[in-house]
């Protein structure tokens, strides 16, 4: 039996795409003039780091945003103030590389008032191997190694809100409490989504001490929990509408 033929498909709305392609190579660098980028006081004994974490990470951003390796991206950070009219000092190289290990990367996003609705789920990305074409065609020479990304993201804008990276035998339930912990306890949950690897006790107890809805399929052998919690009892309240209308309901 042969193969079905491939749909072509033919662009028609030429004026959208040609927008959307130069869409791709806008670039739009926002600097705000009253962030702290040089260090002040500390307020412990001995000097202080001359500059804040926000330059540090500025840095970074630019070496991995662009491929660039750290001299570099010193310059083009340092040609990106210039155009943006800050004095400001330019971190060196090796200052970036010593406090890079021990960064606190902050997260931007745009918190809500309304409720946020966060997806939840994990990916594995690949810290050390081959091209797949290479091993493919003539093998591994050794091991590839991975890590895990744990990723909670804001269904409305999209928006990465909260990160985890862990090796890549964990599992995506221990993760969701930390997920949980990077958004603000001021900003209201409304719900959290994700797939059945999160049907666990941990995970409802830690959604529903948010006071958000979890929006989890039950696995397809789930028994009612005993247990009287919150989070249990919104499980099982889950369960019950998947035994009364089916799984397909639930599914878009």
């Amino acid at each position: 039996m042969s193969a079905p033929a491939k749909p072509k498909y033919r662009t028609t709305n030429w004026k959208e795409y040609n927008e959307a392609l130069r869409a791709r190579g806008s670039l739009l660098v926002w600097l705000d003039k009253d962030m702290c980028w040089h260090g002040g006081a500390s307020g412990k004994r001995g000097r202080g780091p001359k500059y804040r974490e926000a330059a540090i990470q500025f840095c970074r951003t630019m070496k991995s945003l662009f491929n660039l390796p750290l001299r570099q991206a010193m310059g083009m950070t340092q040609s990106l103030l210039g155009l943006a009219g800050l004095d400001w000092q330019v971190p060196d190289f090796s200052t970036i590389s010593r406090r890079q290990k021990h960064l606190a990367v902050t997260i931007g996003g745009h918190p809500t008032t309304t409720g946020l609705h966060l997806l939840v789920d994990s990916t594995g990305i690949k810290m050390r191997g081959e091209g797949e074409w290479k091993t493919k065609k003539n093998g591994a020479d050794y091991r590839r190694q991975w890590r895990k990304v744990h990723l909670g993201i804001d269904a409305a804008t999209l928006e990465i809100r909260a990160i985890e990276v862990t090796d890549n035998g964990t599992g995506d339930a221990p993760m969701l409490p930390c997920l949980l912990d990077q958004i603000g306890d001021d900003e209201p949950i409304a719900s959290v989504s994700g797939d059945g690897a999160y049907d666990t006790k941990g995970c409802h107890e830690a959604i529903a001490r948010r006071g958000a809805e979890a929006i989890i399929p039950t696995r397809r052998n789930a028994k009612p929990w005993k247990d009287r919690r919150p989070g249990a009892e919104a499980r099982n309240a889950i369960l019950d509408a998947t035994r009364r209308l089916g799984r397909k309901s639930g599914r878009s």
